[in-house]
């Protein structure tokens, strides 16, 4: 049930997914059943799957439908994402202890790259801010992954210190901040 570990899944054991959510486009021919979105699953239809664990995200998927998911009898697993290393235990843990597959190399690789661009961050940093959602508009505040992301590489996220995770700020504040770039999500919003 969320889009990235749908990829991360695909491209380590192609065939092992049996659902997928409408916004899982990646890898561009996944052929799986879909099950509605992230926040509005069609529980009825992936308990009909009867796979062996959904995954889900504690951000991206509602309580209650992962409620009504686990008294289907479906095992499910909510991950938590707040950083990068916490993204490689959460990858490890769903791929390695939760589909039982070995450990991806490519999981190793994206670890040692990420320490590298740790490595070599120097230089001027710039400043941004990252608009997540519209009506109202939100950005990205503190403790996410993005956030560690963006930190890791060198850019000041001017809401990394507000005291909410994804702060309501009006456009005008927007317009005002002064940021030396705008980092705008891929998917619609």
């Amino acid at each position: 049930l969320v889009p990235s570990l749908t990829e991360a899944v695909a491209v380590t054991a192609p065939g092992l997914l049996v659902g997928a959510t409408d916004w899982c486009s990646h890898p561009a021919d996944l052929a799986v059943e879909r099950v509605g979105g992230t926040k509005n699953p069609d529980t009825a239809r992936i308990a009909a799957l009867a796979p062996d664990l959904v995954i889900a995200n504690e951000e991206e998927n509602r309580e209650p439908d992962l409620a009504a998911l686990r008294a289907a009898g479906l095992d499910v697993w909510v991950t938590e994402v707040r950083g990068l290393e916490q993204a490689f235990s959460e990858l490890h843990r769903v791929l390695v202890d939760g589909c039982g597959l070995a450990r991806p190399d490519w999981l190793d690789a994206a670890e040692r790259a990420w320490h590298q661009v740790a490595a070599d961050a120097t230089g001027q940093r710039r400043s941004a801010v990252v608009p997540v959602w519209r009506r109202p508009w939100m950005v990205l505040g503190r403790d996410t992954f993005a956030g560690d992301l963006l930190t890791r590489l060198g850019v000041h996220q001017l809401y990394a210190d507000h005291a909410e995770r994804y702060p309501r700020v009006p456009l005008e504040e927007l317009r005002a901040s002064g940021a030396d770039l705008v980092v705008l999500p891929d998917e619609p919003y």
